[in-house]
């Protein structure tokens, strides 16, 4: 367990690395252009993941103090100070507030990273050290990919997030995909990703469903890795979608698999 928040830990620090570089050249225009998130600019994404980050290292604080989770009003009155930030007061702290996250973590020893539980506020039981850096690790990802966009259609996720976050867009796959957005029947996928490599199998019927690869699939998904995870999370439109991406097989095509996964 300590190895898997070893290797989150370190995509966490790459990926600030990257971010808090990128944030540190951007302009006053570039601050107000339209992120990938529709309803945000890139300073809004760079408030969220500040304020975020400093929500994050409370509950961090909290349980390896032992006082817990401080609760909505705290976040509330986070979020409220971000809002009220100018563009470029977003972008100027969103640096520390993510390098402070990031640095409590990287402190961690051994011991804490395997047996540290920590309440997040919103659900049901506290969680290991693991699955909180992962579940930030997601957060900063994707938003990463949100911000880069706006410059560059070609963006892809951070590679050192990819596998890391596999596991966990297969746990929520039955959450965020749509089975009624594809009319006729069910349908069985064969999804085969690059970097890294793996196989498996799309159900769409009454619920979307992963499982092992079909031995007849009705169609074939061949696409790197970290499509597929945009792809699951709504960050899937044609003008960022690489020419690697196919889908054979003509069950249904990557628009019909678009509306079954819209985003969140």
């Amino acid at each position: 367990m300590s190895e898997r928040a070893d290797q989150i830990i370190a995509a966490l620090r790459s990926g600030h690395d990257h971010l808090a570089s990128l944030a540190r050249g951007l302009g006053a225009a570039d601050l107000t252009r339209r992120s990938g998130a529709a309803e945000w600019d890139v300073s809004q994404v760079l408030s969220h993941l500040g304020s975020g980050a400093e929500i994050s290292l409370a509950a961090l604080e909290g349980a390896l103090d032992g006082t817990g989770t401080k609760g909505m009003d705290f976040n509330k009155s986070v979020w409220a100070r971000w809002d009220a930030m100018s563009p470029g007061e977003r972008a100027e702290s969103f640096v520390p507030a993510s390098e402070a996250l990031v640095t409590r973590y990287e402190s961690l020893d051994a011991r804490t990273r395997e047996d540290l539980r920590i309440d997040l506020g919103f659900l049901p039981m506290p969680v290991d050290v693991a699955t909180a850096a992962r579940m930030r690790l997601s957060e900063f990802t994707f938003h990463t990919w949100d911000i880069e966009v706006a410059f560059d259609p070609a963006a892809v996720l951070a590679p050192a997030a990819t596998g890391p976050l596999f596991d966990q867009v297969a746990m929520l796959i039955g959450r965020v995909g749509r089975a009624d957005a594809v009319e006729g029947p069910p349908v069985r996928l064969a999804v085969r990703t690059t970097a890294p490599e793996r196989s498996f199998g799309l159900d769409l019927g009454d619920v979307v469903d992963l499982g092992d690869e079909p031995a007849e699939p009705d169609a074939v998904l061949s696409t790197p890795a970290e499509w597929w995870l945009r792809l699951a999370t709504g960050r899937h439109a044609a003008a960022y979608t690489p020419a690697s991406v196919t889908l054979t097989g003509g069950a249904l095509t990557l628009n019909d698999l678009r509306r079954v996964f819209p985003g969140f």
